[in-house]
């Protein structure tokens, strides 16, 4: 009795952990036709974000190819992470601050023809510096910028499959 009783308390923090963290299963989305050979052009090709967006297209059948093979190409010319100071302590050191993650891109075929036209994202978080913890501060923030770049990428891939249903 008390091993099932453990067993059930491991599944149910799994369950729970997943699900607090952002895990989801989702199968591939379905995206425009157009996008089977894709070029993606953004400045970091090894940002974050860049990564995730790669993935999670691949995942969805996407072929990543040359410009001249491209039937699409995945415009992503501002993918910008800020770190702002909110506020600073008698001791003249940082208290808080704010981590912000913007995203510019749109979707246009290989006559270049518009079929998501621009589209800007943004998510913030906002961070308590404890600087008694510097080494938990420093691992929280890169958390936290990656935390954004994968949001920001489910919202970019989700709203390439809407954009096969309707104009942009």
């Amino acid at each position: 009795m008390h091993m099932k009783y453990i067993l059930v308390t491991v599944l149910l923090s799994i369950a729970l952990v997943s699900g607090g963290c952002g895990f989801q299963l989702r199968t591939g989305v379905e995206l425009p036709p157009e996008m089977a050979k894709t070029r993606m052009v953004v400045n970091d090709e090894y940002s974050q974000l860049a990564r995730q967006v790669r993935v999670m297209l691949e995942q969805s059948g996407v072929r990543f190819v040359s410009m001249e093979e491209a039937s699409a190409v995945l415009e992503i010319p501002v993918n910008n992470v800020a770190t702002d100071v909110l506020t600073i302590g008698d001791n003249a050191r940082v208290r808080e601050y704010r981590i912000t993650h913007t995203v510019r891109f749109r979707l246009v075929d290989s006559d270049g023809q518009v079929m998501l036209d621009w589209q800007n994202l943004r998510q913030a978080r906002e961070v308590s510096f404890d600087e008694q913890n510097i080494l938990a501060g420093s691992r929280e923030q890169e958390y936290l910028k990656k935390e954004l770049a994968e949001t920001l990428s489910r919202m970019l891939v989700s709203r390439l499959e809407i954009s096969r249903t309707g104009p942009g």
